[in-house]
């Protein structure tokens, strides 16, 4: 057996445009554009990723921005919500900054023992939640958020099924998750010895629900952490002796990457913490750049011309035009 999953390396989503899933997620939310690259499948679009200070593995979340986008249609088989972790004291904070930005908000809310978050969505419908944890590393500095408020990184996701044994023995029996809270159809998963960033996965079953449709405002998929490239080529081994069909090892530039569907039709990832985002460019310049992989970078001057500019700048502050 490999080493037990230690939580959550990124979450990957589909956004409509660009420049407008830009402005929310680092003029609005706070985070660092970690890196600007394209989608190594479809190298005409934008590949986006935001986290914390160096985009460390549990506080990345990347997107796939096609203009003119149709919308997502929630249901079953897809990661509905993705929950960031912020210091417990600064849910009253994100409650007066969501009213100034126009974002409508409900919450704050309590659910399982006594954990508080509110929850929103962003400019293509997908929702979020910031929850109260106390034991949050520090956030992306310099953030548009004051450093006490900032998200620290992921508190964990959401995983709607239509059912629930067989995604739970996946979590359970495989990657080495423990079963910690219940509450009616919401199942609680917390990764064994672990409660740090990224670390807790939630099952919501809903079984009459129909199959979700992708789409802007949709995650495509979930991708979970292993230390290295040796723990991930166990891991293939694993999950094909169980009959799951895995993709081979597909080189991310930044981490390499395996792929297979759960049986609740969620898209997993497995992806290695190494080598990281300043791979190819410093601490410092993260974001600063379009980084092309080396396959890719004779195409530069006609893959430049196709996608849409990018201004880090915020394009507009007004009320509501987040």
């Amino acid at each position: 057996m490999p080493h037990p999953i230690p939580g959550i390396h990124h979450i990957t989503a589909i956004a409509g445009d660009p420049q407008r899933n830009l402005d929310f997620y680092v003029h609005f939310l706070g985070l660092r554009l970690v890196k600007k690259t394209v989608n190594f499948d479809d190298p005409g679009t934008y590949h986006l990723y935001y986290g914390d200070s160096v985009g460390h593995p549990g506080s990345i979340l990347t997107f796939f921005p096609w203009p003119g986008a149709y919308r997502g249609r929630p249901g079953t088989g897809e990661v509905s919500t993705v929950s960031f972790s912020v210091p417990e004291a600064s849910l009253d904070y994100w409650v007066r900054r969501a009213g100034d930005a126009g974002v409508v908000l409900e919450g704050p809310t309590t659910r399982f023992d006594g954990e508080r978050f509110v929850s929103f969505s962003d400019p293509d419908g997908m929702r979020i939640e910031l929850v109260g944890d106390a034991t949050s590393p520090e956030g992306w500095r310099p953030s548009a958020v004051p450093e006490a408020h900032t998200i620290r990184g992921f508190h964990g996701a959401v995983l709607s099924v239509s059912g629930y044994e067989r995604t739970a023995k996946l979590l359970a029996d495989s990657f080495g998750f423990n079963l910690a809270a219940q509450h009616e159809n919401r199942f609680r998963f917390r990764a064994s010895g672990s409660g740090g960033l990224g670390s807790r996965v939630d099952l919501l079953c809903q079984p009459d629900l129909s199959r979700a449709a992708l789409g802007a405002g949709s995650v495509h998929h979930i991708a979970w952490r292993t230390e290295d490239d040796e723990s991930q080529k166990q891991w293939r081994r694993h999950l094909a002796s169980l009959d799951f069909d895995v993709t081979p090892v597909m080189d991310r530039q930044y981490f390499h990457s395996i792929y297979f569907r759960e049986p609740g039709g969620v898209l997993f990832e497995i992806a290695t913490d190494p080598p990281g985002f300043t791979f190819d460019e410093s601490a410092g310049e993260l974001g600063t750049g379009l980084k092309l992989p080396p396959w890719l970078e004779h195409r530069r001057t006609a893959i430049e011309r196709v996608l849409p500019p990018l201004a880090m700048e915020r394009v507009s502050s007004a009320k509501g035009e987040i």
